[in-house]
Order: C-alpha cells, then structure tokens, then sequence
C-alpha cells in the first residue's frame, strides 16, 4: 500500500472568523451545526440540490415540483381572513400561478404591479384556487431578465439566523480561501486506495459536490454512490475508527493487574449453583479469563438477550478479581437495576463471607458514611450502585474491576470518572453487559475499541414468549385475562408509557390505570410503581411483588431492565405503538423466567399508523433480541438504536452506518494500515472528529 505523503505537522484550517464578514456572532450560530474552521465548512455538505439554470413553463407545472419559473404579475390582492395573506396571480403562455405569502410588509405588497415580470423559485402545491406556491424565493425585474444560474443550486443545513443564500457565500468564500492557500487541505488517502476504488481527490470530491455542473444532476440525485460521495464517506468511516482505536491505545497505556487463572471463589460459586453454564457462557467466561489475566486493561462488551445469563458471568470475573486482592465495582443506570444485582451478588458471594456493599445517590447518611468508610479501608469486596459509585467522595482502596450494565446510558466523562478511582499508574479491568442487543454493523463502528463476547444461547428450559398484537377495544377481554391468569396463582405486569395523563398522546397513565383496574378487580392485590416515587417506595413494590404479596403490578417503563419475577407470567403493554421495538423486546423479557408459558399482550389504540403496524409484527413474529435489533435499526437508524448519550459516539457528518455497512471491512484493513502512522491518522481525526473526539474516547 502506498503511503500518504509525509506531513510536516498537523495542520490547522483557519478559523471562519478568517472570512470577511464573519464576527462573533455568525461564528457563534456555525458553531451551532458543528462549523468551527474552514474545512468544517468545506465539509458540509448539501441536503439536496435546486436546478434553477432552466425555467419551468407554468402549462407544465405539477404538484411537488421544486422548480425556477418566469412570468408576469397579473394581479394581487389581500385576503383577509382568520390571518390575512398577499396573494399574486401570475401568468405565462396560457399557464396561470398564484404566489401566496403569509408573512410579508407593505412595501413588499405595493412592488406586485401589474405588468411586471417576476422570476421565482419554490414547490408547486395544490391551492384553493389552482396550483401555487407559498413565500417562493422571487425576484421582480423589468426589461432583461437576470442571468440564469450555470450551476446546480446546493441546499444546506442551516440554523436560526443563517440563510441559505448566506451559507451559500461562506462556502464560496471557503473555497476561494483553499484555492489561494492548499496546504490546509491535504490529500490523507493513499495513492492506491484513490486509485483503486476509482475515487476523485479531496479538493475534486468537494468542488464536484459544492458546485455540481447540471450535468451532474441525475448522478447527484443518488449522491451516497457517486464517486465524490464515496470519497469522503470512506475517509469519514476511517477517521471514527482511527479514533476509536486511538482511544483503545490511551485505555491501555496504564497497565492494569494480572489476576490469576484459578480462582477458588469462582470454582466454589459454579459448584454452588444450581444449574450448569451454556456453552455460550462458558466460551464467554474463557474469553474474560484470558483477558483478566493480561496486565493490559480489558475492554470487554458482552452481549446477551435478556434471560441469557450475562450477570452469572460477570459474578465470575468478580470472583477472580476478589482473589487477587482487588475490589469489583458494579455499575447500573437505574436504582431498579442496580438492587437487581445486589440481590444476584449477595445471593451468590456472601455465603462465601465476600464484603458487598450498597452506594446510591437517594441513601441515608448514616448509611453512607458507613458504606465509604467500608469502600476506603477494603472490607467491601464487592461495590454495587449507580452514578453514586463514582462520585468524588468515593475512595476506593484497591479497585480492578469495573463491571458496567447497559453502558450506552451513561457519559463519557462519567465512566472516565470511575476509572480514575483505580490505584495511580494503574487502569482496571473493564467488563460491560448489555442486554440491548446492537446489529453486528453498529457494533463495529460504534464501538470498534472494545473486544465482543455474545451470550447467543438461553438457558435451557427457557420457552419462548407468545406474543399477541390487540386492539385497545378489547380492553375487558385483558382484564378477563389478568383475572384467570391470577386465579390460577400466576403474577401480571401492566406497563404503561406515561406517569400522568396526555390528551394529546392519548395514552393512559399508570396512575389512572392502577385506579382502573382496582375498581374492575376488586379482589386482585394490585400495586404502582413509577419513576416518581422514592427509592424506598420502589423498593418495598419490588420486595412485595417478588414476595407474591402482589398479583397485578402496573408499572411505566423503569421496569424495562434488571426485574427477575419467575412467577410473574402475563405482560400487558399498553399503547405498545409508542414504544420502540427494542425497548418493548426489553419489557417483554421481564416475563417468561419460570417453568410456565408465558404470553405478552401488547395493546393499541386506533387507527394505527403503518410504521407501528410493522414494529408490532416484527416483535410478534420473532423473539431472538438481534433480529429484532437489526429491524429496529433499519427502521430507526443508529442514533436512535443506541440511545442520545452514546450519540457523539456515532455523529457523522456523510457517512451512514446502515446505507454504508459495506465499507466497513474496507474501512478496517485502512485502519490497521494508519494506526501505525500516528501523524496521518491525528490529521484524518483532526478533519473529521475534530472537537467531538471526547465524545468517543471511552
């Protein structure tokens, strides 16, 4: 492979400040969509492109079209009504516009003389009175009309305070800039990549898509497959994963503690358990003891669908880690979850007389006090809690473990915040379960720094969940359910989406249903539980549920992770159209952990829209996590997939992970290539990434 030319120094594109006419205030709104300097400019990109080197006869018009007509002014008048609006009749050759205009001053209004001629550009849509267009771009003109556009118009993103005309200039006047001083532009491709694949140089790739010929329009109109947009969406991609494997190397230049490969406590917790690992676990469990063993930090994610037995082999890693002399810290992102596992630990490791601890933000002070005093001085083995765990009043005496669950809901900065509590000069251990499933595609790029384990295996004795879409009608056919299900000795969750009341979303809120459903089943022990209520609250709930000292439990969603109720065997989600497909996947799990069938009703108000239709079917038709991921992520993107806090991790200004997932194996053999040339690769970061590299080091 041929190397980038050598680069002298990183270098740094001006800033936009550096373009007459641009002072605090027009750079503050560009940093507004991420536009710092003059590459950031140059590197964004068109939404879409106008064609106004040609007019459109008004006889020819039709709804929808974006398009430049010509024609004179016939008429205007105001109407007035509810809001008064200008409206202006055109008319060319026979064909006949209106223009309407809502928002619009006086002396605009008195310049649509008849007679005039007028040159416009907007959408044609059907109006009351005939086809027109609403506040189009215009201009008036007598005598020659103006010069006609040689060139496509590009359409931008943009923001408050910043038109299209004027990003148009700043792009120009960036592209003047390059074109006067280059170097900041550097071609970082290899010359046998470029050629290979058929793609143009950057400054070609950027000029074909800032300022396409009209011969262009027909390629442009599917700009991700032309050559121009390839270009960068491969730079792009290689760029993220440079970063992350930047990110990789930093986790690892601090060694992290060796742990021995036979554990004692490990061995005794699988003897004491009263089933035997999957496969699927033990091959996982090898994975993190080979790992652990190294004196480079592990970065483990393992994935699993809910039920699989993820925390059984995180508890073993702890058991290694406690035998080497280090403390273990369990990280989750709801109070719900992370007494979940407190419960599973002390279930499992304190018949082996191992110190674990509770640390939460909502805890007593006298209880505090006592469970940092038992952090500092190494009585508590095991520490398990949620964002309290990292707090800087926390001092760990000897951490090497960090187990983190669902980690896409928490910050960067606070993960790296728990990873300092480690001894200097050291970096712990880290092991992080997530039972949301991510396609194999997103992992790759979202999280390209950690090492993948996937639990694929349930336990066996795990029936599959039937699943049943109905109609919110048949409300009384539900609650007939719920009462035979509870006759016959079994345990229902009822969710529901929203704490109180919404008339616009029409849902039901778990506080009315609750009230509801205890006036039509009077003699049902039925109890609440919501985000709102304290942590104590919440806690007595779950103990009297998991206790059958409840038979109807109605809940919102902070139920979706981490409840283990074998008993509890029906799931009724109401205005199941508003959730998402993986997080419905998520509540459904919560169900079918016994020996019984279970069933999911998942309930919906009509009529119901085509893209929840779809979702629906997807989760009544499969109960393997990842297919539902990969559906989830087809419908909904990857942002979404992965949740808004991990979104920096994947902000991208081209690319798309899903259109783009072929060039990700492409993409990973060039990065093995630069990662081997820290300068080329800091400069291909420093393009792309930019101020955002924070958000994606972990």
């Amino acid at each position: 492979m041929t190397k980038p030319a050598p680069v002298a120094d990183i270098c740094q594109a001006p800033a936009v400040t550096s373009l007459s006419g641009v002072g605090k205030a027009l750079a503050g709104k560009l940093a507004r969509v991420h536009i710092h300097d003059l590459i950031d400019l140059l590197l964004h990109l068109p939404l879409r492109y106008e064609d106004r080197t040609r007019t459109m006869p008004l006889a020819q018009l039709k709804p929808g079209l974006n398009c430049l007509i010509e024609a004179e002014v016939v008429g205007s008048a105001l109407h007035r009504g509810r809001r008064t609006s200008l409206q202006v009749q055109l008319q060319e050759q026979g064909g006949r516009l209106n223009l309407r205009f809502i928002h619009f001053h006086a002396n605009q209004a008195k310049a649509f003389v008849r007679g005039k001629r007028i040159r416009c550009f907007g959408e044609v849509r059907p109006g009351p009175q005939g086809l027109e267009m609403v506040h189009p771009e215009y201009r008036l003109f007598t005598g020659d009309p103006p010069a006609l556009a040689d060139k496509l118009t590009p359409v931008y993103p943009t923001t408050e305070g910043i038109s299209q005309t004027r990003m148009r200039q700043l792009v120009a006047l960036a592209w003047q800039e390059y074109e006067l001083h280059s170097h900041w532009l550097r071609e970082l491709l290899p010359d046998s990549i470029i050629s290979k694949h058929g793609l143009p140089p950057i400054a070609t790739a950027l000029k074909q898509l800032h300022f396409p010929d009209t011969k262009q329009v027909f390629e442009l109109s599917e700009a991700s497959t032309s050559p121009a947009y390839q270009r960068l969406i491969i730079e792009e991609l290689l760029a993220q994963q440079l970063c992350l494997r930047q990110a990789r190397q930093q986790a690892s230049l601090n060694p992290a503690p060796a742990f021995t490969a036979d554990s004692h406590t490990a061995n005794q917790l699988c003897q004491s358990l009263p089933f035997t690992l999957t496969r699927a676990q033990q091959r996982v469990w090898h994975e993190i003891q080979t790992d652990i063993q190294q004196r480079k930090p592990m970065l483990r994610m393992v994935q699993g669908d809910v039920g699989s037995g993820k925390t059984i082999v995180a508890a073993l890693a702890a058991c290694q880690a406690i035998d080497a002399g280090y403390q273990v810290v369990i990280l989750a992102p709801t109070e719900i979850l992370a007494e979940q596992h407190l419960h599973n630990f002390q279930h499992w490791l304190q018949p082996m007389q191992i110190g674990i601890t509770w640390l939460a933000g909502k805890q007593k002070a006298v209880e505090r006090r006592q469970a940092l005093a038992a952090i500092a001085d190494g009585k508590a083995q095991v520490i398990v809690g949620t964002h309290a765990v990292f707090q800087q009043a926390v001092t760990y005496q000897h951490l090497g473990l960090v187990i983190v669950d669902e980690q896409h809901r928490f910050g960067v900065a606070q993960r790296q915040a728990l990873l300092q509590k480690a001894p200097a000069g050291t970096t712990p251990h880290q092991l992080i379960m997530s039972a949301t499933p991510i396609p194999r595609t997103l992992a790759m790029s979202a999280y390209g720094d950690l090492d993948h384990s996937l639990i694929d295996e349930l336990p066996p004795g795990r029936k599959p969940i039937n699943t049943v879409v109905i109609s919110n009608n048949k409300r009384d056919q539900v609650i007939a359910r719920i009462e035979s299900a509870c006759s016959a000795k079994q345990q229902v969750y009822w969710i529901c989406p929203l704490i109180e009341a919404s008339e616009e979303l029409q849902c039901e809120a778990a506080e009315e249903t609750a009230e509801q459903l205890t006036q039509a089943l009077p003699r049902l022990r039925i109890g609440l539980i919501h985000g709102r209520m304290s942590a104590d609250e919440k806690t007595t709930i779950m103990a009297n549920f998991k206790a059958a000292e409840l038979d109807l439990l109605v809940a919102t969603t902070v139920i979706e992770v981490g409840v283990d109720i074998p008993n509890a065997n029906l799931m009724i989600i109401d205005n199941a159209e508003r959730l998402g497909l993986a997080q419905l996947h998520q509540l459904r799990g919560r169900v079918g952990r016994g020996q019984a069938h279970s069933h999911c009703l998942l309930m919906y108000q009509t009529p119901l829209a085509r893209l929840a239709r779809e979702r629906l079917h997807i989760l009544r038709q499969s109960n393997d996590g990842f297919v539902i991921a990969e559906k989830d992520l087809q419908l909904r993107g990857p942002g979404e997939v992965l949740g808004t806090r991990q979104a920096g991790a994947i902000s991208l200004r081209i690319a798309d992970l899903l259109r783009d997932a072929h060039l990700l194996p492409k993409v990973h053999k060039l990065a093995d290539h630069y990662i081997q040339h820290p300068q080329h690769s800091q400069e291909l970061i420093q393009r792309w990434v930019g101020s955002r590299q924070e958000y994606i080091a972990v």
